[in-house]
């Protein structure tokens, strides 16, 4: 938390950049202080060479987060975002308060291989990422946005493409983790399956596992009052 009695929230993102969390944040809005970043590399924005690892990208947030002299946070993370909020609750304990991973990338689970989804326009993924692919939005494919769709794919590439989209050693670390944590998972998510998030929690002590149905990779947009329901338990909990 901050020096006051609002807390801090940290919403990171996944590919599908910052406006896929609008639900999220609009949830959390009036009862706490809401940070939504834009990964470097997203947005049209440059990723400095130095940023060329999700290890790298979550020291960045750390030393963001402590030079404003922020702590106890509640790190909530979707895909690429959950994987650099564990980092983020490995590297600096006292940094992260409550930590929810959504769908998150970051280990490898024999048997349950993350798709790969390299060069895969959003439409040619919406049938593994959503239960309905209609409820997918897209931006109006002007020449600028589509510069900034490579751009982001080619940030996620660098960050998370070699090994493709897990860190060997991040399994096993993750039994060092302390905060609190809740794993939140779509039921129909074809790009990490639900065995994939079971194995995730699994790997945490004491996390706590949540199926959603009805909802693929990025649940909140599919079934946010569900979404809304699990985490808002889970941090009454944590608060408790």
């Amino acid at each position: 938390m901050t020096t006051t009695a609002t807390p801090t929230v940290l919403l990171l993102h996944g590919g599908a950049g910052p406006a896929s969390l609008r639900p999220l944040a609009n949830h959390f809005a009036g009862s706490a202080d809401v940070l939504t970043p834009t990964h470097p590399g997203w947005g049209g924005t440059e990723l400095p060479a130095e940023l060329d690892s999700v290890r790298a990208l979550a020291a960045h947030y750390q030393r963001m987060l402590e030079s404003a002299g922020t702590s106890g946070v509640i790190a909530i993370g979707s895909s690429l975002g959950g994987w650099i909020g564990a980092e983020l609750a490995l590297a600096e304990p006292g940094l992260i308060r409550a930590l929810v991973l959504i769908d998150s990338a970051g280990i490898a689970v024999p048997g349950e291989p993350v798709r790969d989804i390299t060069g895969l326009s959003p439409q040619q993924i919406a049938p593994f990422s959503f239960h309905d692919p209609a409820k997918l939005v897209l931006p109006e494919p002007t020449p600028e946005n589509l510069a900034i769709a490579r751009g982001n794919q080619a940030a996620l590439q660098t960050l998370a493409g070699d090994p493709y989209m897990h860190d060997p050693t991040l399994k096993a670390r993750l039994a060092q983790l302390a905060a609190p944590t809740l794993v939140m998972w779509g039921r129909d998510d074809r790009i990490m399956t639900p065995a994939y998030g079971r194995a995730f929690a699994d790997s945490i002590p004491g996390a706590q596992f949540v199926e959603i149905a009805d909802a693929g990779h990025l649940p909140f947009l599919e079934e946010p009052d569900a979404v809304f329901a699990a985490l808002d338990e889970f941090l009454a909990s944590v608060a408790a």
